[in-house]
């Protein structure tokens, strides 16, 4: 894939999570549609009360995550938003000290932090950076993600054909939002109406205005084999489809066909 207006900011988008009610709905709706492979579930997440299945998709990353008690703040967002929907943007930085000054120096709360041998990550609370959870992460070697299983951990694995290329986020203020995560990840400046931040390897991260608080149909993809999914003609009304003013709104991901342009 090419860069984006010539960025190179040393951060690309590595994986979208979205939160669901029901994980195994979800789950299978999405390997349907974008050819997805066998899901790894990391036993890790149970610190925050949730389930997880984590997909690959190229060396990107779709991850579904389900609360498994009650008092989660999976589950408080579910209950806020009326439903499903976009949870946390993981990004891969190639500079994660200077990431974590920046975080500091704009007052943004950390809620979860880990250095491991082969990757380290920081989540930055949603409160402070608007949208979603952020989690900025630096693997080592650089093609692994641990998140994604044994597989992964310290060498690369495989995915599904096809690519992560970007997310949309719905906001009361999208400037502003976008302004302060573009900060963060000391990306170039947002650019266009609406505001999109350009990152590593053709990746984005764009920024709509949030019309409405009612939780609203997850729109259409272009799937892993096909210009759009099936969804393209009609709203999704599965579990995995609600989302709402605050969280990602627009997952895109492209087919080998359009990795090769």
């Amino acid at each position: 894939m090419g860069q984006v207006n010539g960025a190179d900011s040393g951060v690309r988008l590595r994986q979208a999570v979205i939160v669901a009610r029901e994980l195994e709905p979800v789950l299978a709706e999405l390997r349907d549609e974008l050819g997805l492979g066998e899901p790894y579930g990391d036993p890790g997440v149970a610190e925050f009360g949730l389930r997880n299945a984590v997909c690959a998709l190229g060396d990107g990353f779709i991850e579904v995550v389900s609360p498994s008690r009650p008092g989660t703040a999976a589950g408080r967002q579910l209950e806020r938003h009326g439903g499903d929907g976009g949870y946390m943007a993981i990004f891969q930085l190639d500079d994660l000290v200077a990431a974590r000054a920046r975080v500091g120096e704009l007052g943004v709360r950390v809620v979860w932090e880990i250095d491991l041998p082969d990757i380290s990550a920081t989540h930055l609370h949603p409160g402070d950076v608007g949208g979603s959870i952020v989690s900025l992460d630096r693997p080592e070697p650089r093609a692994s993600w641990r998140w994604s299983g044994p597989d992964w951990t310290g060498r690369t694995g495989h995915g599904a054909p096809g690519a992560l290329v970007g997310i949309g986020v719905r906001v009361l203020d999208p400037g502003a939002v976008a302004d302060r995560w573009a900060s963060l990840l000391a990306a170039p400046e947002p650019r266009g109406d609406p505001p999109r931040i350009s990152l590593d390897g053709g990746g984005y991260v764009e920024f709509s205005r949030a019309d409405s608080a009612r939780p609203s149909a997850w729109p259409r993809s272009p799937s892993r084999s096909r210009p759009k999914c099936a969804a393209a003609a009609r709203p999704w009304r599965s579990p995995a489809c609600a989302s709402c003013c605050s969280t990602l709104r627009r997952l895109r991901v492209s087919s080998p066909e359009e990795e090769e342009r």
